[in-house]
């Protein structure tokens, strides 16, 4: 299980805090938070049972869902930059 990963998306003079968490193996999905000034703009849950069922070790595990955390926060970074996101 990875805890989480997060990183600060500043865009038009605002800075907006992209989070993932995940939520554990048993419901196999992270969450992906947007907030600014600590108030949640946006929030999706995102599936990552394809991740667990290739049975990798532990760590290569780990490895692929940081990954997939760091791809979704790149990806809802953009849309912020796009404006795609509410509050954005």
């Amino acid at each position: 299980m990875i805890i989480g990963a997060n990183r600060i998306v500043e865009h038009e003079g605002r800075a907006y805090h992209v989070q993932c968490e995940d939520l554990g193996v048993e419901s196999a999905n992270f969450e992906v938070r947007v907030y600014e000034k600590g108030t949640v703009l946006w929030h999706k849950r995102v599936p990552y049972r394809a991740v667990l069922i290739k049975n990798l070790p532990k760590l290569e595990q780990d490895e692929e869902l940081r990954s997939l955390m760091e791809k979704t926060i790149q990806t809802v970074g953009a849309a912020i930059v796009k404006g795609k996101l509410a509050g954005s």
